[in-house]
């Protein structure tokens, strides 16, 4: 008997996955009622093929079995939030926290299946939208680096000379320069190499928007790690928004907007400094068990071998 032959025995005959009682709609929505808790993550993840699954966990399940709370095919607003109010309405009331990131239909459910629920903006999607705007800017200053490349070029064609790239002290050509910045911007500049802060040095002195971008980034991450009360952690992002302002380009202008239309959920953050870290591990989790199946054809079954492990 080979492995799929063997496969195909546990799933007809010893799995009990034809008498599993939520088989007619598994491919729909699952609910588990026993696992709601107080605090909970939602977020999605894709099971196969651009099949995407809307994801409610319990974070006290921490991962293991009563993690799962539901399961609901898409992540389309209405169809969720029908499925979950199947939850009893005092389960739902009973629900003081909910995290998630910044999708507009994330939020519609969380407000609308548990109304006294404090919604949390996840603080790490938070500043990853400051950061990809960072780096949008790196790649506008890499696109122009190129073009005056190509503009140097064609001079040189045209004199009848060689080209030869302009290069830092440190050896870096211009684009090299910008393309090898992008961990630089990223990270603190203690955990910076010697050759990385070389580097950081140079863009920052021919690059002075970037410094004050790169200033930023560090200074959110400083508001975030700092134990404030929510009304001094206020004033500090009211702070940061003005600085913010002030580099001007669209990029951070669309930063600003997300934040002042998530004002409050943001600012949330520091009343129980809660994340949705939970949620983007158990997402690692059923990346990982996909992967051991590679792929998932059979997405009812394959939601059945996962509850029986975090349900």
């Amino acid at each position: 008997m080979n492995g799929k032959q063997l496969s195909c025995q546990y799933k007809e005959y010893f799995s009990g996955f034809y008498s599993w009682d939520q088989l007619d709609h598994a491919d729909s929505w699952l609910l588990f009622p026993e696992n709601i808790g107080e605090h909970l993550s939602i977020d999605e993840t894709c099971l196969s093929s651009g099949e995407v699954y809307t994801f409610l966990t319990n974070k006290s399940g921490k991962g293991g079995p009563g993690t799962l709370v539901a399961v609901v095919q898409g992540t389309k607003a209405e169809d969720v939030i029908h499925v979950l109010e199947k939850l009893s309405r005092d389960k739902r009331l009973g629900v003081k926290e909910i995290t998630l990131d910044l999708s507009s239909s994330m939020m519609l459910i969380a407000r609308t299946a548990f109304p006294k629920a404090r919604i949390t903006n996840d603080r790490f999607h938070v500043q990853k939208l400051y950061y990809d705007a960072l780096d949008d800017m790196r790649i506008s200053y890499r696109w122009m680096a190129r073009d005056l490349e190509n503009e140097e070029i064609r001079t040189a064609k045209e004199l009848g000379q060689e080209y030869r790239a302009f290069r830092y002290a440190n050896g870096d050509t211009r684009k090299q320069l910008l393309a090898r910045a992008k961990f630089i911007l990223t990270k603190h500049q203690s955990k910076w190499t010697k050759s990385q802060q070389w580097r950081a040095d140079i863009i920052f002195e021919y690059y002075p928007k970037l410094r004050q971008a790169y200033e930023l980034a560090m200074e959110l991450t400083d508001i975030y790690n700092c134990k404030s009360h929510i009304d001094a952690a206020r004033l500090k992002l009211a702070k940061w928004f003005n600085k913010v302002e002030e580099l001007g380009t669209d990029a951070f202008c669309t930063v600003i907007n997300t934040f002042e239309n998530h004002y409050d959920t943001v600012l949330n953050f520091f009343v129980n400094r809660a994340t949705n870290a939970s949620a983007e591990s158990f997402n690692a989790k059923v990346k990982a068990f996909r992967a051991q199946f590679r792929g998932v054809t059979d997405i009812p079954f394959f939601l059945f071998r996962l509850i029986t492990i975090y349900a």
